[in-house]
């Protein structure tokens, strides 16, 4: 029984090894959320463009708004 706490400090060092290797400790990515968003949708722009879907004014005006 002397050594219980021994065990205690073994188990949290484990929970949080596993925690961390889940993500669970990694920064908010909300700054790389909105920069993938903004790639995916310039992406999307580009796409609609090369299909023909939207012409090249349009497709300068919401790149610029999409660049601010």
């Amino acid at each position: 029984m002397m050594y219980g706490w021994i065990i205690g400090v073994i188990l949290v060092v484990v929970l949080i090894v596993a925690l961390g290797r889940g993500g669970i400790f990694q920064k908010s990515t909300n700054g790389t959320e909105d920069s993938n968003t903004n790639s995916s949708a310039m992406e999307t722009l580009k796409n609609r463009y090369a299909k023909g879907e939207i012409d090249k004014k349009e497709f300068e005006e919401k790149k610029a708004q999409l660049e601010k």
